[in-house]
């Protein structure tokens, strides 16, 4: 699905993150920024060791905020490692922590002049924060920056799974029916 927003393009995409060509892709990291399983595992296995080697001297990244390294041999030039909350029923600030996620990272794009970023659906897997609330809050935080002054002219969202793929395309949708283009 594709569809322009505030005269950008925002695609959301059934794939695999470490395949898409952008300027930066988005993974979901931790705070130790360690790698792990899931997203990040599959950046860092793709990227390579230089990745890791520079997550290594930046130490680590709190929980709501994002950092950006090289994306070794990725097909993107960034890795943004957002670090998303870990889902404990909704009451601990989780909705706002992972909107600062997003708000970060595409902050970061902006600052580095990027034209093209590609996020998954971060805190969704190992932890735990419910697709369906997690989906409206990344989908806003992305249009609510493309609706201000940025470099970015793509947005992608890139969904492992069929299941997260449709309901990020229903989602958008129903955001989109009353937002200006």
């Amino acid at each position: 699905m594709e569809f322009e927003a505030y005269g950008r393009k925002v695609e959301v995409i059934h794939g695999d993150i470490t395949k898409v060509e952008a300027d930066a892709i988005v993974n979901a990291a931790n705070e130790g920024l360690r790698g792990g399983g899931g997203v990040d595992g599959a950046i860092h296995r793709a990227g390579g060791g230089a990745i890791m080697a520079e997550c290594r001297k930046i130490g680590r990244c709190p929980t709501g905020s994002a950092v950006i390294t090289t994306a070794g041999r990725l097909p993107a030039r960034y890795v943004i490692h957002a670090v998303g909350p870990i889902w404990r029923g909704g009451n601990s600030g989780e909705p706002e922590l992972l909107r600062s996620a997003y708000e970060t990272s595409l902050r970061l794009a902006k600052e580095h002049g990027l034209k093209s970023i590609a996020f998954p659906s971060i805190s969704t897997g190992a932890y735990g924060f419910p697709l369906e609330k997690a989906c409206p809050i990344a989908i806003k935080a992305v249009l609510d920056h493309l609706a201000g002054k940025t470099s970015l002219e793509r947005v992608i969202f890139v969904l492992f799974t069929k299941d997260d793929y449709e309901t990020y395309v229903n989602q958008a949708r129903d955001l989109l029916s009353g937002r200006a283009s």
